[in-house]
């Protein structure tokens, strides 16, 4: 199985040929092909690459599928013995990614 570890916006994900993942957000319209150049580490079978910070000549291709929004996550502030009760969320926005290819020149 071949794999890489990428960093995208201060993260780090595992890209798989053939699967989604969901980023931060990019500003990318839908339906555009990306590369990906912060290739951190390169698994391919029994040979692994891991750079310093990053591989070089590695690159992901990949298309953008869509901007989705993540779970909800709730904030809930409590002050005991106060009356003070604050409750607020918000959702993520994430751009999911269509991995294409790992390329390993």
């Amino acid at each position: 199985m071949k794999y890489a570890i990428l960093e995208c916006g201060g993260k780090q994900y595992k890209a798989v040929e053939g699967t989604t993942i969901d980023v931060d957000r990019m500003t990318v319209e839908a339906g555009q092909e990306i590369s990906l150049d912060s290739v951190l580490m390169v698994v391919d079978g029994d040979t692994v690459k891991v750079g310093t910070p990053s591989v070089k000549g590695a690159t992901i291709k990949a298309t953008v599928e869509d901007e989705v929004k993540g779970p909800k996550v709730v904030v809930f502030k409590y002050r005991p013995k106060k009356r003070i009760r604050v409750k607020t969320g918000h959702r993520a926005k994430y751009t999911r990614l269509m991995i294409k290819s790992i390329v390993l020149e």
